[in-house]
């Protein structure tokens, strides 16, 4: 058994209990402990961590811990590029996919609403998220920070805001996800992508007022709901607007 010291910085201090927040911690550790074995140890998910230091070196989480190291954890940074130096990226190369687990209904809607591909039901166990977050590399949105120990999940975000409007803005702006927006491209009840629809062929399905007032119509092919540029449009609009300035001032 070796032992080391630790050092949590920034927004990482709120997975620690009160006494150890701002401070060095002497702790010993397992034989053959790892960096992500002993953050993780300490109440801080391996994905909420963008940068780790072993005596003034970038590490690894998996780099074997020695006697007397010193290890520094930094929380994933929004106004400095440190990909060079962390040990993973916060998202998975190419398209941009979530799991939101049961208490993110309504953060999973609007990032729908945003344009990302986002899975959601309240009867998923964990077990079924870390598999839908291995098998089709989706990056897990949780308030449960259990579930983003587990081994295997690489891509996660622990979401502290407790109200959907604040959660996105918070979504946005630790992940980046301004640029890779594309709203008002996905199905807000089942994910499915929509495809614009000439009038003509939802004209049965639209109330009176809207088929005298709208011309510009999409659709799910999957549950048959057919979407319009009205009022509830220009709210949800505003507020993505808002998110996605935020996220770019705050980088």
């Amino acid at each position: 058994m070796v032992c080391a010291t630790f050092r949590f910085y920034g927004e990482l201090n709120d997975f620690l209990p009160r006494e150890r927040r701002g401070r060095d911690i002497a702790t010993p550790c397992a034989r053959m402990a790892t960096t992500k074995h002993m953050i993780e140890a300490l109440g801080v998910p391996h994905t909420e961590v963008e940068l780790v230091l072993v005596n003034g070196q970038a590490a690894g989480l998996d780099l074997l811990l020695e006697e007397d190291d010193r290890v520094a954890v930094y929380p994933r940074f929004t106004r400095f590029d440190v990909s060079d130096l962390g040990p993973a990226p916060a998202l998975p190369p190419g398209r941009v996919r979530f799991v939101a687990d049961a208490h993110l209904g309504g953060l999973a809607r609007l990032l729908r609403m945003a344009g990302f591909d986002t899975i959601y039901d309240n009867g998923l166990r964990d077990d079924q998220i870390e598999v839908l977050a291995v098998e089709e590399e989706r990056v897990v949105l949780t308030r449960d920070r259990e579930l983003l120990k587990r081994r295997t999940i690489e891509y996660g975000c622990y979401v502290r805001a407790l109200k959907a409007q604040a959660q996105l803005r918070e979504v946005f702006e630790r992940l980046g996800l301004a640029e890779r927006a594309r709203p008002f491209t996905r199905c807000l009840h089942d994910n499915a992508a929509l495809r614009a629809v000439a009038k003509a062929e939802v004209l049965g399905r639209l109330p009176p007022q809207v088929a005298a007032t709208q011309d510009e119509f999409s659709t799910c092919d999957a549950c048959g709901r057919v979407y319009w540029k009205g009022s509830h449009w220009e709210r949800m609009s505003g507020m993505l607007a808002r998110a996605s300035r935020n996220a770019r001032t705050t980088r």
